[in-house]
């Protein structure tokens, strides 16, 4: 079992920052990679952007590239994404989440959430305009 807790979220203006953090604890050594997803309200769950665990290879969403950044450290078993010139539709329930099955081969990342097997409660981030 792996166990996801995400913190950083909250409210800022339209082009402001954010950074989320999600600390991973229990089995930890089974992890490939880790992603974020967001949804909004009304809509179904989106894929932001995913990072390998051990090499930190990441792949974003076209919509947050040259925005949001994935960086993991691995001492700490902590992922983070510092989100800059954020925009009202990045507003939307952030979630992290775990593929400690293997389904990210060390070239492909996966961005259905199917392929993630454990997941944070999520942290709401608000963009106001």
């Amino acid at each position: 079992q792996v166990q996801l807790v995400e913190s950083g979220g909250g409210l800022v203006q339209a082009g402001g920052s954010l950074r989320l953090s999600c600390a991973a604890s229990g089995r930890t050594f089974s992890i490939y990679c880790m992603g974020w997803f967001c949804q909004a309200p009304g809509k179904e769950r989106e894929f932001v952007a995913a990072i390998s665990w051990s090499g930190g290879n990441t792949y974003y969403v076209d919509s947050v590239k040259g925005r949001f950044t994935f960086s993991r450290d691995n001492a700490k078993n902590t992922v983070d994404l510092q989100m800059n010139s954020l925009i009202p539709e990045d507003t939307a329930v952030y979630y992290c989440a775990a593929d400690a099955t293997g389904y990210y081969s060390g070239s492909y990342f996966r961005s259905s959430s199917r392929y993630y097997d454990y997941w944070g409660q999520g942290t709401q981030v608000t963009v106001s305009s």
